[in-house]
């Protein structure tokens, strides 16, 4: 986020009309809700975990128990199987 003055981005009527309730103060405008982008989207971090839970799940298919899933990707039990079983959900419900 970067500091832009308002006398260089705003039409002075509206300058002018924001200068009515607050001068010479920061004032965070925030985006539209259909532009905002979603938690990690705007840096990876959804995607490399979506990678991640994947690889999870495909090495879960392939043999790999939860203990050692647990020890390779040092998550707990509990968010391997959260992993494993929500998968398995999104997959019969693609199938219904």
């Amino acid at each position: 986020m970067s500091y832009k003055n308002g006398k260089e981005v705003l039409p002075p009527h509206l300058l002018k009309e924001l200068q009515r309730y607050i001068q010479g103060e920061l004032v965070y405008i925030p985006k539209q809700t259909s532009q905002r982008a979603g938690w990690g989207e705007a840096n990876g971090s959804r995607l490399a975990l979506d990678e991640r839970n994947e690889e999870i799940c495909r090495l879960y298919r392939e043999g790999y128990s939860f203990e050692e899933l647990e020890q390779t990707y040092n998550l707990s039990m509990d968010s391997i199987r959260k992993i494993v079983y929500k998968a398995r959900e999104i997959q019969s419900d693609i199938k219904q």
